[in-house]
């Protein structure tokens, strides 16, 4: 009976790394070729995998573009403990230093404009990193960090499109380099409508926010 019980964690160990191998290859496929400019082909080949093994896991490149975009808010952990208004600014500074470097959070910016082909509007990213941002800010305003006037869900919203559009202009003009730097001018910007006079005191806006140790 353990004997049998070991083969099976061993099958489903080796699953997990599979399925983890061909995740991986997809999103740094997505991120240099975009959703359309994407195949099966490509990414079993880059994952050094037959097809057999691709669609064993997934049920082709739509399924695996979904998952590359629900999981993009998992990827982004800030490196210093903070919450309310001081959380979203650091998930949106680590998000910008991680994008750098990091295949799934490149083929989620690259997938950015052609979600509308593999997820419903409910759901994209723009719905999620939504949801985050006014999670944290929605903590800020019981913390009386935020105005009492501020629509917290209005103030998420138009986050997630300054940094959408950040990073559009950012891969343009320095291949990403500069994105960071763009983050903090929007929140520079973005913070005296919106905070209260005693969090602006507080408020750390620094590469020590989201820059990796």
């Amino acid at each position: 009976m353990a004997e049998v019980q070991g083969k099976r964690q061993v099958k489903q160990e080796r699953a997990v790394r599979t399925r983890a191998v061909i995740a991986r290859a997809a999103a740094e496929v997505f991120a240099e070729c975009g959703f359309s400019g994407a195949s099966v082909t490509k990414i079993t080949q880059r994952a050094g995998l037959t097809l057999g093994a691709m669609y064993f896991h997934f049920e082709g490149k739509e399924a695996l573009a979904r998952e590359i975009v629900r999981g993009q808010p998992e990827r982004v952990a800030p490196p210093q403990p903070s919450e309310g208004l001081q959380r979203a600014i650091d998930i949106t500074l680590t998000w910008a230093h991680q994008l750098l470097e990091d295949p799934y959070l490149l083929a989620g910016a690259r997938l950015v404009m052609e979600q509308d082909l593999f997820i419903s509007p409910a759901e994209n990213s723009h719905q999620q990193w939504t949801q985050v941002l006014a999670q944290d800010l929605a903590v800020g305003r019981r913390e009386r960090e935020i105005r009492a006037n501020v629509d917290v869900n209005s103030v998420a919203r138009l986050v997630v499109n300054a940094c959408t559009g950040a990073q559009m202009h950012a891969h343009l003009e320095s291949g990403r380099q500069d994105l960071p730097q763009r983050v903090r001018e929007m929140w520079n910007v973005l913070l005296p409508s919106i905070a209260t006079p005693s969090a602006m005191k507080k408020i750390v806006l620094d590469d020590s926010r989201g820059k990796p140790a």
